[in-house]
């Protein structure tokens, strides 16, 4: 297995994971909502009267925040990700990823973050399949297909 050097960054998924982390904690006690994406947008559909803005302030300050981030850093400093896969793989993936998050009960960032910080059995068993099923597929893509 060779490292991609060039484009390892742990100081950034350091950082990243850090503020992921303190964002849930601050969520939580402030809100007491699991800071979970698929949560919260799977709470507008259908909309509940007087729980809707919060969640699409969140979706936009979400969607938002690339372009944020791309004002206040330097072009040098900011590194395009790499997808070597069609944009139909990209998108059967999402859907895939939509419909585990429907079947789990939840998402990576709900169940993984949130879920276990908080000691949660069901989060636990979700994690593992989660984090099993993408060894599996990285395993397979890399020496069997």
């Amino acid at each position: 297995m060779n490292l991609d050097w060039a484009h390892f960054t742990p100081w950034a998924s350091l950082t990243g994971g850090i503020v992921l982390g303190i964002a849930s904690a601050i969520f939580i006690l402030v809100n007491g909502r699991i800071l979970g994406i698929s949560g919260i947008l799977g709470g507008l559909l259908p909309p509940k009267v007087g729980d809707t803005s919060w969640r699409i302030a969140f979706l936009l300050g979400f969607a938002a925040a690339p372009t944020v981030f791309h004002a206040l850093v330097p072009a040098q400093y900011i590194v395009a990700p790499r997808i070597d896969a069609t944009e139909l793989t990209v998108i059967a993936a999402g859907l895939l990823v939509g419909i585990g998050t429907r079947y789990a009960s939840g998402c990576t960032s709900g169940h993984g973050v949130c879920g276990l910080s908080r000691l949660s059995p069901r989060s636990l068993v979700a994690t593992a399949s989660f984090m099993g099923a993408g060894f599996a597929v990285v395993y397979v893509m890399r020496h069997v297909i």
